[in-house]
């Protein structure tokens, strides 16, 4: 099952960055397909990105209310809350474990040989409320110039995806804008080297205490269509799967945990017992398979019972 979840991980990338035209253009993708909302945390920005980011939408949004109230050309953005709430309330914060690109590039860093540190300090989960609350939503809404427009602040002056994935390759593409270089690009890049290297020792740092996405995102873990869930009589309280949880909880201690990115690991490779399982609308997805598989069996036994009695 990793196998298969690295499989939707790269596929979801390459899709969400699937303009390799930009070589020869040297821009950004522009076409019809950027008011497709990524479900990761991918910056619109990066040259081969052929979707908008949600959180950088949220910002674009709402740093501009103020001053588009005043013009009598204010947008509500239903299209961008809808969407990213949608993926919410369908997959809760599983999307983060199988379709995020800056998951997938901290994931691979992890793999790389170094001594491990698979625990982060607890309070350290909370900055990507914070992130989330001020950074995202109230700072661009409320910290505006005297034109009235606020400054987008999680991809301006922390969002390490966006230096990886946008402000690098266009330094690259694009020469003279190295002329534009001062403290917010350097500090950015600051950051995004905290993170990176981080991922080698620690598994996804930038997920567990930072990511506002995530972090919207695990509001919904409790309510979403697809859950993790847990049969405590089968369970033997064993801790296995903190061992292998990416994210570094006990599942059975914390069910519905918007810690939790759905990667599934904690069923597939730690929990012997059956006391984990994943349900959708209610419905036990492992007990419809084994149903199925049964009867399949039982067809093909009937099957070959009825090609003996013919010969």
């Amino acid at each position: 099952m990793e196998t298969i979840r690295k499989l939707i991980q790269t596929l979801a990338a390459l899709l969400t960055n699937g303009y390799w035209l930009f070589p020869a253009t040297r821009n950004i993708y522009q076409g019809p397909m950027k008011i497709i909302c990524s479900p990761g945390l991918n910056c619109y920005s990066c040259p081969a990105s052929t979707t908008y980011c949600p959180i950088g939408a949220i910002q674009q949004l709402l740093l501009g209310v103020r001053f588009t109230l005043e013009s009598g050309a204010f947008y509500v953005g239903s299209y961008v809350f809808g969407s990213i709430g949608l993926i919410g309330a369908l997959t809760g914060r599983l999307t983060c474990g199988w379709l995020c690109p800056f998951g997938l590039i901290q994931e691979l860093l992890h793999k790389i040989p170094s001594v491990k540190f698979p625990t982060i300090p607890g309070w350290l989960r909370y900055p990507k409320y914070g992130m989330l609350l001020f950074f995202v939503i109230l700072f661009p809404l409320f910290l505006t110039n005297e034109w009235d427009m606020g400054d987008p602040w999680f991809c301006k002056y922390v969002c390490p995806a966006g230096t990886l994935e946008a402000g690098i390759p266009m330094l690259l593409l694009q020469p003279d804008l190295r002329a534009t270089l001062g403290l917010i690009f350097y500090n950015k890049l600051f950051w995004m080297f905290v993170f990176l290297g981080w991922s080698v020792t620690t598994s996804r740092p930038f997920c567990r205490t930072t990511c506002p996405l995530g972090a919207f995102y695990g509001l919904f873990n409790r309510i979403s269509l697809i859950q993790l869930r847990l049969d405590e009589e089968k369970c033997t309280d064993c801790g296995i799967c903190a061992q292998v949880c990416p994210m570094g909880i006990q599942f059975n201690k914390s069910v519905g945990s918007p810690e939790c990115i759905g990667c599934l690991r904690c069923l597939n490779e730690a929990c012997t017992f059956g006391a984990i399982s994943v349900k959708c609308g209610g419905l036990d997805l492992q007990a419809l398979n084994r149903a199925g598989l049964r009867k399949a069996q039982q067809i093909q036994a009937a099957s070959q019972i009825d090609q003996q009695g013919g010969n």
